[in-house]
């Protein structure tokens, strides 16, 4: 089965591991990537040109003049790949690699008849590496709480960026402009479940534990975030009731 991963790009010239791109485009000839440059304002889409010059039949690359937020540049690169008619499944994931490309992957073959999303977990194992700042990793716990009672199913990782969705999902899911920048995959889960009810949510959906995680230095939530992730959760939970 083919796959289409949506990467959101924001000022990540510095962060973007252009090798691992290119060692996994290179062995992996049925994935396509979309990067979607939400108006950076440093050498990003120069880097990604280049990528896509190498890998022209892999690579899509559209991009903005103005930022417009990270859940807008995921719901764009998922419209856009249906709009082309590109077959296969869809993913997004963090433009820095947090989780691995050949993580996403082996994830994405995890969609079948049955099973119709599949997403990620930063669950601490003892078989995985799962490295986050510990201040990081109790913010983190405490919204994840949050949300779970707001999506009313016990999820532990809403927020990683690794998330696989059956294309037959995207109209459902992606078709509306979402209400937060920063919580939009929290919006995702609540449409789906929504829609079809959370019996059939839980039937149809996987979380899974990452095999490896890595928390990267410049990260684009940090704690003055909080007031406004706050807000969001309760906009979100007035919207979808």
């Amino acid at each position: 089965m083919s796959l289409n991963i949506i990467i959101p790009c924001y000022n990540e010239s510095m962060r973007l591991p252009v090798n691992k791109y290119l060692d996994f485009l290179k062995l992996n000839k049925k994935v396509k990537i979309i990067f979607v440059n939400d108006g950076s304002t440093d050498n990003t889409k120069t880097l990604v040109n280049k990528l896509s010059d190498k890998y022209p039949k892999q690579i899509k690359f559209l991009s903005y003049v103005k930022n417009k937020g990270k859940g807008n540049a995921v719901r764009d690169g998922f419209l856009y790949a249906v709009s082309q008619n590109m077959s296969g499944n869809l993913a997004y994931l963090d433009a820095d690699l947090s989780t691995s490309l050949e993580e996403c992957k082996l994830l994405s073959e995890k969609i079948s008849d049955k099973i119709k999303f599949v997403f990620g977990s930063r669950i601490p194992k003892s078989n995985n590496i799962i490295k986050r700042k510990f201040h990081r990793f109790i913010i983190g716990r405490c919204i994840a709480s949050i949300i779970s009672s707001i999506i009313g199913v016990p999820i532990y990782d809403t927020q990683c960026g690794c998330k696989i969705i059956d294309q037959k999902l995207v109209k459902l899911l992606f078709e509306e402009a979402f209400l937060s920048r920063w919580l939009f995959d929290v919006e995702i889960f609540l449409r789906f479940i929504n829609f079809y009810g959370k019996d059939k949510f839980l039937e149809t959906s996987r979380e899974v534990p990452l095999k490896s995680w890595i928390d990267t230095e410049d990260s684009r939530v940090k704690f003055i975030h909080a007031p406004t992730i706050i807000l969001d959760l309760l906009k979100i939970k007035k919207s979808y009731k």
